[in-house]
Order: structure tokens, then C-alpha cells, then sequence
């Protein structure tokens, strides 16, 4: 809204007034008294250019005003927007963050339950394992028995229950006991017989057996292991050779 300048006083406009009638008068003023009305008519321009000019400011400085109201008001509905939209984002965020906790729980939940889940064993292959376990007989019988007991070690390590596993065990004592590291050896043999006691190798395991007890220096191990043979497995070849070894011992 702009303003009007200030009504100019009547008592600064009457000499105005009087003086714009100068011209008519000059012939009766001498010289002196019309420099003097001449500087009062001057004086009265100057302070009445001063006053328009007072004016036109507070006119531009009203406008100014006006405009920077506005521009208030503008930025005071952008901030509000701002705010708003703020308020919203905020909202999505923490509602994003929830949501992801949430699934995250349920993650780690079923990941719980898997790991206390019992573990399924892997399927075997059968040609991988046969060739695995001819690989590693075929070291024994060329007499590299230390490559020969790490081959049947990874054989039993991947088919634990397999059907090479009695055979391997067999053979991977036998690698040992060529080794002369008897403590391999009589765990092994020990195993076979335990797990599969119905195995065709379970009594040559148990005579082995035996006979690593004896080469670590436990001959009453030794001598309980062959009569454990006879009893078990009395017509097997094995039970006759520990009766053998046991005739030997009571004959000296």
C-alpha cells in the first residue's frame, strides 16, 4: 500500500506564492531589495526540493517495506513446507528402520534354527569314493605309505559312511603300522572293529590290532586283543592264526 507525501504546510506555500508574482513586481524593489527576495525565493526552492525529496523516500522506503513483509511471509510458508516434509521424511525413516529390524530378526532367527538344526551328511558318490580309495591302495602297494594314510584319512574324512570306510580304516592302520606310529594304527583298527564289528575286515583289524599293542611294548594288550579274536570270530582265518601266536606263548 504506498502513501501520499506530507500535505505541504500552507505557511511555507504562501510565500511561494507571493514570490511566483516577483516578476510582476521587479520594477518597484530596487536592486538590494530584489537580491534579497530573490535569495528568500531560493531558500524556499530548496527546502521545498527537500521536502519532495523527504517524501519520495518515505514513499520507496513504505514500498521497501511492503516488499520485505512479503518476502517474509513467502520464506515463513516455505520453512512451514520444510518442516512438514521434515516431519514426514523423518516418519518414512524410522518406520524404514523398524521394518528392517524386524526382518533382520526373523533373518537371525532362521538362521538359529538352521544352525541347531542336526546336519544332514552329504551324499556320497560312489565312483568319486572308489576311485578315492583305489588311489589310495594303489600308494600302499607301491609303498609310499605316508601319501598312502593322508589319502585314506581324506577318504574317511569326506565318506565317513561311506562303503569304503571299514576298508579304509583297515588300510590307513596298515599304512600306520608300516609307519611304525603305533598309536595311529590301534586307533583305527579300534574304530573298525566298533563301528562295524560285522565287517569282513573286522577280524584281521582285531589280529593288527593286536599286534600294534605288542610293537608299543602292551603285551597284556597284546595277548587279551588275540584271545578277544578267538572268542569273536573263532572260524575266521585271523582267530586261527591268534590261536597260533597264543599256543606259541604257552609253549614257552
Amino acid at each position: 500500500m504506498t502513501r501520499r507525501p506530507p500535505f505541504l504546510p500552507v505557511l511555507l506555500l504562501a510565500p511561494l506564492l507571493a514570490l511566483s508574482t516577483l516578476p510582476a513586481w521587479a520594477g518597484v524593489f530596487d536592486g538590494d531589495a530584489l537580491k534579497a527576495v530573490t535569495l528568500l525565493r531560493n531558500e524556499h526552492d530548496a527546502k521545498l526540493n527537500k521536502l519532495e525529496e523527504a517524501a519520495q523516500n518515505q514513499l520507496e522506503a513504505a514500498n521497501q517495506l511492503e516488499g520485505l513483509k512479503a518476502e517474509v511471509a513467502r520464506l515463513r510458508g516455505q520453512v512451514e513446507v520444510l518442516t512438514f516434509e521434515l516431519g514426514q521424511a523423518q516418519k518414512r525413516m524410522q518406520d524404514y528402520y523398524v521394518d528392517l529390524d524386524n526382518r533382520l530378526r526373523k533373518q537371525e532367527a532362521a538362521l538359529a534354527a538352521a544352525e541347531a538344526a542336526p546336519k544332514q551328511p552329504a551324499v556320497a558318490d560312489p565312483a568319486l569314493e572308489t576311485q578315492a580309495f583305489e588311489a589310495a591302495l594303489n600308494l600302499f602297494k607301491a609303498n609310499k605309505f605316508k601319501e598312502s594314510a593322508d589319502a585314506f584319512g581324506n577318504l574317511i574324512a569326506s565318506y565317513p559312511a561311506g562303503a569304503f570306510a571299514p576298508s579304509a580304516h583297515f588300510w590307513a592302520g596298515n599304512a600306520y603300522f608300516q609307519l611304525r606310529e603305533w598309536a595311529k594304527a590301534v586307533e583305527l583298527y579300534s574304530a573298525l572293529v566298533q563301528k562295524w564289528p560285522g565287517d569282513a575286515k573286522a577280524p584281521d583289524a582285531l589280529l593288527q590290532l593286536s599286534e600294534a599293542r605288542r610293537e608299543s611294548g602292551d603285551a597284556k594288550a597284546a595277548q587279551d586283543g588275540l584271545e578277544d579274536l578267538v572268542l569273536r570270530y573263532p572260524d575266521s582265518p585271523a582267530a586261527a592264526t591268534a590261536k597260533q601266536r597264543l599256543a606259541k606263548k604257552k609253549g614257552h
